[in-house]
């Protein structure tokens, strides 16, 4: 098990989020901190980089809609970025695929 360590930049698009480990109940409310922290402006998008999670479960899904939610409660958006192969086909199965923009890389995502 790999403990999740979340590291956070600013790019021209709005903040940039990399999670890296395992995402999962156990620190879920890790995730729910750091995105409590941000201040996202109207117009911005918050970048999650997905590139080097190893892991998400059910709770870790939940956080991603609630970011989104709350990110459009100011008018900014969410976007996924480097998402892992089994992780998109989750992704794709329920249908969240259709709701959060997912970008190949970081830098196509934080391209202005």
């Amino acid at each position: 098990m790999s403990p999740l360590k979340i590291t956070t930049r600013d790019a021209a698009t709005g903040p940039v989020l990399e999670l890296v480990g395992e995402l999962d109940y156990a620190n879920v409310a890790e995730l729910h901190a750091a995105l409590g922290d941000l201040s996202l402006r109207p117009g911005q998008c918050l970048v999650l980089d997905l590139s080097r999670l190893e892991f998400c479960d059910s709770s870790g899904i939940t956080a991603l809609i609630a970011a989104r939610s709350n990110a459009q409660d100011t008018q900014a958006d969410v976007a996924l970025a480097a998402v892992p192969p089994n992780m998109l086909r989750v992704l794709r199965i329920v249908g969240l695929d259709q709701i959060f923009t997912i970008h190949p890389d970081t830098e196509s995502a934080t391209r202005s």
